[in-house]
């Protein structure tokens, strides 16, 4: 079956409620695999059967379900993906402007309010002169605005929920509110009803010629929320700044050649095979082959590498990375969603998008957490209705049921893990670090084992010649016959030996015969002498020895010797090494330090594997693996208790490196390698390896902080707030004081994930 993917950018979010029930109601649609709402990102991904539903459709159902949709996420050109997220950007910082508006004007009318409630308290020399008559109606006609218009979207959400059959923190807000408001609406308009000076004590600043009444309450809990909701709305935006930041890096124009002139055209126009001009202090429209000219090129936005890389004709350049010295041509090779640039985007975006295994629990008690606390609201004004004083019950119970009702709302339980994952992805992503998902986040904290790939992870990956033993002629008349041999051979080895004589400036003879052995060397023809080239095995099996001695101290070293005949006797030795990238003893240290195992997977010889081991520090070597058998030794580990990351860059390490419970691709490795890892190393060097496991460690670390201010922020507040301490200190919550708390709860979890913007990934 044929499936689509989209993403839906969202508005009118405030709890992981409200993303629990749009994830709930997509999920359960027709034809929908798969739904995931992330409340940090305000973003819903779907899986769906195009057969069966599309995008419109899923749009409208979340739109009955009380929220706005901006506009469908897709993968498209890079112009169409920088003008969705300028869309989208356009329409947040609108709603933005109006939140600050309600704000604003929420707070100016709010002011007074306050000045005539609490005046008389503070300042007792005032204390006549704001009890004045017709005060009350003052403060109706003040807080009613604040309520109904700046506090309107609390109403509204609440509305929409109820005709769910749901609850979520607008449900709790528009509680608390409202009993505040119809309370001292009440009092104002028929203070028969409710007996004079009821519950003055409890609230200072009133007159006895004057039921108590509670418009202030109200009206501060809007403005405060809505405070809470403007400075986490700025927060929020600030987590997401790492893919505004790497879309903002595509150049807008490319200057091509078309028709034999010059022109400049915007980037999304461009076609694959244009001829593309790039001058000095120009950035790289998109990934491409250097074909004339030489520069050096500032690939930090890419890998986090500051050094820039010299390139030269044949060299690959990837779009976004700025040219610094030389001019050059360059032939477009990938456009579109396809450059590096954009498949980062895309990831970073799937990544921040998606869900850690520890954030189920999270969504699990939110679920269940606004009906739950409700039902403890209803308690709470039944228990103080009945328990406290006839002249004070009505009021003590209605202060103890809204501050249960403010301080609970869950916002600080939702924002705690997918904000520290939006950080520590796009974190990651500056640093060349792609991490696909929060599973693998959550999971790579917990690794015992790391499998490291020999050939282009712990080495370069590009054999060199290290030594030559010559047998009866000079060293260069060997290297000169081989490379002339291997000249028409594709064996990694063979091209080794060629790069060796041509950096020599040793001239290759033409050959006259040629033939390949396979699995074992090659023959040829060569200046009128044969030439036979290849293992030990293959110069036994024509009757010819080798040099044991010679043979045996190379592989100890961790060289391969390849065998020499010429004219039917034995000529030399030449031995080849994949030399050890600079950066990987450091890192093997730098595992171990993390209390890691590190063992080396190859299917290199074992004496060779061993010498390489021995090197760099591994505690284990796996040799003469077959490529089909790599997965099988992951599967071996795992067997064993272990969890294990798998790190590769080739198409063969794609079994292994999906098997893993953690696979990790070096980006200097295949593209098949890549898509089956879920984490992407772009600068191809171990010590990513490190930095990806401490990121992942510091960012679930910050997760548990975040759930822990938020879990314990609730343990905390709610019974404080049901009046828990008033019969040893004869002391209430007020609701003023429970909406600041529950607005502060939110922006400090939120703040403590930007925290994670520091992670020095050099350091780790």
């Amino acid at each position: 079956m044929k499936t689509e993917r989209c993403e839906l950018s969202l508005m009118g979010m405030h709890c992981a409620s409200c993303a629990g029930r749009i994830e709930k109601a997509l999920a359960a649609a027709d034809g929908v695999l798969e739904a995931t709402v992330n409340f940090a990102t305000s973003r819903a991904t779907v899986q769906f059967d195009p057969q069966t539903t599309g995008v419109e459709p899923l749009s409208q159902l979340v739109r009955d379900l009380g929220y706005q949709v901006i506009a469908p996420a897709s993968g498209g050109s890079a112009a169409g993906a920088e003008e969705m997220q300028a869309a989208e950007s356009e329409v947040r910082e609108a709603e933005y402007r109006q939140q600050k508006l309600r704000f604003f004007a929420s707070l100016a009318l709010t002011l007074p309010v306050v000045a005539i409630a609490m005046a008389g308290h503070l300042v007792p020399a005032l204390r006549d002169t704001m009890d004045f008559p017709g005060r009350n109606w003052l403060e109706l006609v003040l807080t009613t605005p604040v309520l109904f218009w700046a506090g309107r979207g609390f109403f509204t959400g609440a509305w929409a929920a109820a005709r769910h059959r749901s609850a979520d923190m607008n449900t709790l807000v528009s509680l608390g509110t409202l009993s505040a408001y119809v309370y001292s609406l009440v009092a104002t308009l028929a203070p028969g009803w409710l007996s004079s000076g009821s519950g003055n004590d409890l609230h200072p600043g009133h007159g006895g010629m004057t039921s108590g009444v509670y418009f202030e309450s109200a009206a501060i809990i809007v403005t405060l929320i809505l405070m809470g909701r403007l400075l986490e709305a700025r927060a929020r935006a600030k987590t997401n700044g790492a893919i505004r930041a790497l879309i903002g890096l595509q150049p807008k124009l490319a200057r091509v050649e078309r028709e034999g002139r010059e022109q400049d055209i915007p980037v999304g126009e461009l076609q694959l095979g244009d001829l593309v001009l790039v001058r000095p202090g120009e950035k790289i429209p998109v990934d491409g082959e250097l074909i004339e000219g030489a520069s050096s090129v500032d690939e930090s936005m890419l890998t986090g590498e500051p050094l820039a890389v010299q390139k030269k004709p044949g060299d690959t350049v990837i779009g976004a990375t700025l040219n610094k010295t030389g001019s050059f041509r360059m032939r477009a090779t990938r456009i579109g969603k396809d450059t590096v640039l954009q498949q980062i985007v895309r990831l970073v975006q799937e990544a921040q998008g998606s869900k850690a295994p520890i954030q189920r629990m999270a969504d699990l008690i939110a679920s269940y957490f606004v009906p739950a606390v409700i039902c403890l609201a209803i308690a709470t004004f039944v228990v103080w209705f009945d328990l406290s004083p006839p002249e004070t019950r009505l009021t003590m119970a209605l202060l103890t049921t809204v501050s249960v009702l403010i301080i609970a709302c869950p916002c600080a339980l939702g924002l705690a893990t997918p904000t520290a994952i939006m950080v520590g992805t796009g974190r990651g992503a500056q640093s060349g670090i792609l991490i696909k998902g929060g599973e693998a986040l959550e999971k790579a904290h917990r690794l015992t084992t790391i499998v490291l790939d020999k050939t282009g992870t712990i080495t370069r990956g590009v054999p060199v010649v290290t030594d030559i033993i010559a047998h009866g002629l000079d060293e260069a008349t060997l290297l000169g016959l081989a490379a002339s041999a291997e000249a028409g051979s594709e064996h990694p080895l063979g091209e080794a030996i060629v790069r060796s004589a041509e950096e020599k400036g040793l001239v290759r003879s033409a050959v006259q015969e040629f033939n390949a052995i396979p699995g074992y060397g090659i023959e040829a023809l060569v200046q009128g002498r044969r030439v036979l080239i290849g293992t030990a095995q293959l110069l036994r099996e024509r009757g010819l020895e080798v040099d044991e001695a010679a043979s045996h101290r190379l592989a100890d070293a961790g060289k391969t010797p390849i065998f020499l005949a010429i004219d039917g006797a034995f000529a030399g030795t030449i031995a080849i090494a994949d030399p050890i990238k600079e950066s990987s003893r450091a890192a093997v240290k730098k595992l171990h330090a993390l209390g890691l195992k590190v063992i080396m997977l190859t299917g290199d010889n074992r004496r060779t594997a061993e010498a390489i081991a021995r090197e760099v520090g591994v505690d284990r070597v796996l040799a003469e693996v077959l490529p089909q058998g790599k997965n099988e030794e992951i599967k071996k580990l795992q067997a064993q208790g272990k969890l294990v990351a798998m790190v590769g860059d080739g198409i063969n390490d794609a079994p292994a490196l999906a098997q893993a419970d953690v696979g990790i691709a070096m980006g200097s490795g295949t593209d098949v390698a890549m898509e089956a890892a879920d984490i992407t190393l772009v600068r191809g060097d171990l010590n990513g390896v490190v930095s990806s496991i401490a990121l992942s460690r510091a960012t679930i670390a910050n997760i548990k902080q975040n759930l822990f201010f938020a879990f314990f922020y609730n343990i905390l507040g709610i019974p404080i707030a049901a009046g828990a301490l008033y019969p040893l200190t004869g002391w209430l919550l007020s609701p003023i004081i429970a909406s600041l708390a529950m607005a502060l709860s939110s922006v400090s979890v939120v703040t403590n994930a930007l925290r994670l913007r520091g992670f020095n990934v050099e350091r780790s």
